[in-house]
């Protein structure tokens, strides 16, 4: 028997994940809401781009809620913790890359708790940055060192690629004066899910870490017209931002998580640079020996490539979709990467169909 997945929202994650649940061997797509009217009563596999799969979307969420599903991947533009709760509470597990990685102090985490025992379901937070660079694989690569003393994760991107424009310009506010960037709730609103791995991976180490962590937001100011999705950013105002978060262990940093969004390298001051490597994500494990592990792969090859199908939107995507079947296998509660086996993909159909 196939698990019955309902998607929720049909933004850049949700078509990606849609597109993966029609694909995976195990899943079977039988629900979608859509925020946006003008999307409901359409096919979800034709939202997706990939053809009529005969799942109509809604924007009737009490419909969905009454439905007969094993686990809902809820990808929405920003999280609404009332939803997840209810979601837990019908008793349908949970995927989701909005937070919920390692909530265990969170003031919320009880209420979730409880609905995850009403419901008989399970919470499952993963992702990409964070969801899977930030904390599964650090701890991962971890063990091949000893006398470990620090562990960083960071990413390295051009947000040209990304194809939210009203996110990129109103929320995480490029293209702003540096004092309107300042203003900017980014910092709050990836926190939540950053601060999260940072307790992740100093619970898999062993360690205690002060009570305040540390969190900075820098900017970079275009020195010369910079044409973007966004429209042209002027010189003066906000093309790069770096967003750090550190947890120590007596003031000694010791788990570092770091964003680095830049609008290409051209025209930039300060002079930031994606490096000789390019655009990718990195980890790094300073211990005995140290472990450096770069990623490549997860950016588009263009910034128009990028927004026509962005490779990390995708593996954000099918980073949850691939543990759906493990979730939904899952005893009842909140389960970390700390608590579910190896999460794996699955082969692609011609070479399933010749084993």
């Amino acid at each position: 028997m196939k698990h019955r997945v309902i998607q929720w929202a049909t933004g850049g994650v949700g078509r990606a994940a849609i597109q993966g649940i029609a694909a995976h061997p195990e899943l079977e797509i039988v629900g979608c809401w859509v925020h946006d009217p003008g999307k409901a009563g359409r096919d979800a596999g034709e939202i997706a781009g990939i053809g009529p799969i005969g799942v109509r979307a809604t924007n009737d969420a009490e419909a969905l809620l009454r439905m007969d599903a094993d686990c809902v991947l809820y990808s929405p533009l920003l999280a609404r913790p009332a939803d997840v709760v209810a979601m837990l509470a019908s008793g349908k597990n949970v995927v989701t890359p909005l937070g919920w990685f390692y909530p265990f102090a969170s003031l919320d985490v009880g209420e979730v708790e409880e609905a995850c025992r009403a419901g008989n379901a399970t919470l499952h937070g993963t992702g990409i940055h964070p969801g899977g660079i930030t904390e599964r694989f650090p701890l991962l690569v971890s063990a091949l060192s000893g006398e470990i003393t620090h562990v960083r994760a960071e990413e390295f991107s051009d947000i040209r690629t990304y194809s939210a424009v009203n996110v990129v310009r109103d929320v995480m506010l490029f293209g702003k004066t540096p004092a309107e960037a300042a203003k900017s709730p980014m910092l709050k609103l990836l926190g939540f899910g950053f601060l999260q791995s940072i307790d992740m991976v100093a619970a898999g180490l062993g360690v205690e870490l002060d009570r305040e962590k540390r969190a900075v937001h820098e900017t970079a100011v275009a020195t010369a017209p910079i044409e973007s999705p966004i429209g042209t950013i002027p010189p003066g105002h906000v093309a790069a931002q770096r967003f750090t978060w550190q947890g120590a262990v007596r003031g000694e940093p010791v788990v570092t998580a770091r964003v680095n969004w830049l609008m290409g390298e051209a025209s930039l001051d300060p002079a930031w640079t994606f490096g000789p490597e390019g655009e990718r994500f990195e980890v790094e494990v300073t211990g005995d020996p140290p472990v450096h592990v770069t990623f490549h792969g997860l950016h588009p090859e263009s910034v128009q490539s990028g927004l026509e199908r962005n490779r990390g939107i995708v593996a954000t995507a099918m980073h949850c979709v691939n543990a759906i079947p493990y979730v939904c296998r899952a005893e009842p509660g909140i389960k970390t990467y700390l608590d579910l086996p190896l999460v794996s993909g699955r082969a692609a159909p011609r070479l399933r169909a010749s084993s």
